[in-house]
């Protein structure tokens, strides 16, 4: 399993970023994907999830303002996240696993995000 991620970057309360994850290695096609973050100093947190179907699920602090997306063509997941709070702060990952039941085991490097004035 190798999973890459990328899109990660500085940006100020309010605004947006797009985040990107390509995998190879397993049949992704057929594989649950979620979105995981760490921020500093605390534990991994999920994120989002998408399922088989393309259907998607929001934790309760990015529910209405981040959007998970998936292609099959090209074996990518993205997550598309708007007004974007200090709080989103973190290194996100993305994995495999059923969803929200990620395996922070199977992730990739990670994108850093900052949300800072």
């Amino acid at each position: 399993v190798q999973l890459v991620e990328s899109g990660g970057d500085l940006v100020q309360p309010g605004e947006s970023l797009r985040l990107s994850c390509v995998a190879s290695g397993f049949r992704f096609a057929s594989s649950d994907m979620n979105w995981v973050r760490q921020a500093p100093g605390k534990e991994f947190e999920w994120v989002s999830g998408i399922n088989t179907s393309g259907r998607t699920f929001y934790s309760n602090s990015v529910k209405g303002r981040f959007t998970m997306f998936r292609d099959n063509a090209k074996n990518e997941v993205s997550l598309q996240m708007t007004s974007l709070k200090t709080e989103d702060t973190a290194v996100y990952y993305c994995t495999t696993g059923p969803v929200a039941q990620p395996n922070i085991h199977e992730r990739g490097q990670g994108t850093a995000v900052t949300v800072s004035l």
